[in-house]
C-alpha cells in the first residue's frame, strides 16, 4: 500500500509539473518582451498586422494598408522592416492628401507610398546604426517599392530620409514581430 501511495504521489506531482511546464498563449504573451505602441502591447509572437491593428496611433496606417490591399502581404513570413508613420505623421501631409490616397483610383500610388516604408529583412536599430556608421554616418537601403531611403545614425537616434531629402525621426525602435520589426516614425516618407 505504501508503494502505491508513493507511486500515486509521484504521478500526481509529475502531472502537476507537466501541466505547469506547458504555458497557455496568455501566459506566453505575458512573458514576451513587449513594447507599448499606441497604448497597446506589441507581441513578438504576432505578425505586423496583428499588432498594428491594436495601436491607436496607427489607425490611418492600418486603413491605408487595407485600402492598398497589403494586409495579406504583411502577414506573410517576410521578414520585413517597417518604418510605421503615426496618425500625427499622416496629419503633417498637406490637407486632403490622405483622403485622396485612400480613393480606389489612387491605389497604385498609395501602394507605392506604403511599400516605400518597407525594407526587406529584419533590421534592428542596432543593424541600421552599424550600417550607417560603416558608411560615414549614413546608409542607403532599397525599399520594397524599389527606391532607396537613407538612414542616419546620431548617437542613439535614427533619422530616415526619403528620396526628396525629407527627414523622419524614429520615435520607437525595435518593435519586434514574428515576421519582422517595426520602427515607429514621426513623418511619412515619400518616393520621388
Amino acid at each position: 500500500m505504501k508503494l502505491s501511495r508513493t507511486a500515486m504521489l509521484v504521478t500526481v506531482a509529475s502531472l502537476a509539473f507537466a501541466g505547469a511546464a506547458v504555458p497557455t498563449l496568455a501566459q506566453m504573451q505575458m512573458r514576451e518582451q513587449t513594447v507599448t505602441v499606441g497604448g497597446s502591447p506589441m507581441y513578438p509572437s504576432k505578425n505586423i498586422i496583428q499588432n498594428a491593428v491594436n495601436s491607436k496611433d496607427h489607425t490611418t496606417l492600418v486603413a491605408a494598408v487595407k485600402a492598398a490591399g497589403l494586409v495579406e502581404t504583411l502577414q506573410r513570413p517576410g521578414p520585413f522592416t517597417v518604418f510605421a508613420p503615426t496618425n500625427a505623421a499622416f496629419a503633417k501631409l498637406p490637407p486632403g492628401t490622405v483622403d485622396s490616397l485612400l480613393k480606389p483610383e489612387m491605389k497604385a500610388k498609395l501602394t507605392g507610398v506604403l511599400t516605400y516604408h518597407v525594407v526587406p529583412g529584419r533590421l534592428s536599430a542596432r543593424d541600421l546604426m552599424e550600417a550607417a556608421k560603416r558608411n560615414g554616418g549614413t546608409a542607403e537601403f532599397k525599399t520594397v517599392e524599389g527606391e532607396t531611403i537613407s538612414v542616419e545614425s546620431k548617437g542613439n537616434a535614427l533619422m530616415i530620409r526619403d528620396s526628396k531629402g525629407n527627414a523622419s525621426k524614429v520615435t520607437i525602435q525595435n518593435v519586434f514581430q514574428s515576421n519582422g520589426v517595426i520602427h515607429v516614425v514621426d513623418a511619412v516618407l515619400l518616393p520621388s
